[in-house]
């Protein structure tokens, strides 16, 4: 299922392209702004658990992965190349998780170590509770840097897996598969999954903060989903997504149009 040929061809054809230039955008906005708030917030306010919930699982993730995740495979059907590897011995199978595997590497790399990253400089997350807690100001109990970070790593990891799936998906349904995702993104991951609180049992940002806060038991993450349910529903997702991102290839003709 895995081809290291067109692995190696989606990974370079994907760090050349110009578009690769925005990957690290969000990145280095995110550890700037954690940066200058780690340098300027009072220690007492539990501002890490908030920035790097919301900003990092709603727009940092999401949003790295719909340029990387569209890329890999949408980029070749908008362009027509995609003729020349369907009329490869590879199948198509092995195609579709070729390019989710090199783009979930990719996310990782431009979205979720960065996530580790700010999470290291902001020193940690804190939770209420630390009234009777000596030396433990405004109330609140400060939750261990490294436990704080792993925990958002493991979440982020888990939302580049599934982001992937999802973006891989609609950039084989559709030749508008960049705007169709940002939609997607705003939409639902920052608005509705946000403010309804039904829409998140099926929001890829709150699977990721479901499973990052039963590791560090914060409940600033405001994750909304418990880590059960996160992980469960996670895998779901994800095969459902590839399952049917495997079966829109399969429908292409070599003339990269859908049979």
């Amino acid at each position: 299922m895995f081809n290291t040929t067109v692995a190696w061809i989606t990974l370079r054809a994907t760090l050349s392209r110009r578009r690769a230039l925005l990957f690290a955008l969000p990145a280095v906005i995110l550890i700037l702004l954690t940066a200058a708030l780690k340098a300027t917030r009072p220690p007492m306010r539990p501002w890490p658990s908030h920035v790097l919930g919301t900003f990092g699982f709603s727009v940092l993730i999401p949003l790295t992965a719909l340029i990387i995740g569209t890329s890999v495979l949408g980029a070749e059907i908008d362009d027509g190349s995609i003729v020349h590897l369907l009329a490869t011995p590879v199948r198509r199978s092995a195609v579709v998780m070729t390019k989710f595997i090199v783009a979930t590497g990719l996310t990782v790399v431009f979205a979720a170590v960065p996530e580790l990253i700010a999470a290291l400089i902001s020193g940690g997350g804190s939770i209420p509770g630390g009234e009777n807690i000596p030396g433990q100001a405004g109330g609140l109990v400060t939750i261990s840097t490294g436990k704080f970070a792993v925990a958002l790593f493991v979440g982020a990891l888990a939302c580049s897996v599934i982001y992937n799936a999802v973006f891989v998906m609609i950039s084989t349904a559709t030749t508008r598969a960049i705007a169709v995702g940002l939609l997607y993104v705003l939409v639902w991951e920052v608005l509705l999954s946000n403010f309804v609180s039904g829409v998140k049992l099926l929001s890829v940002s709150h699977y990721g903060l479901g499973i990052a806060n039963g590791l560090a038991s914060d409940p600033a993450l405001e994750a909304g989903l418990g880590v059960l349910t996160s992980v469960v529903m996670g895998a779901i997702v994800t095969v459902v997504a590839l399952a049917l991102a495997m079966n829109l290839l399969s429908s292409f003709t070599l003339k990269g149009e859908p049979a």
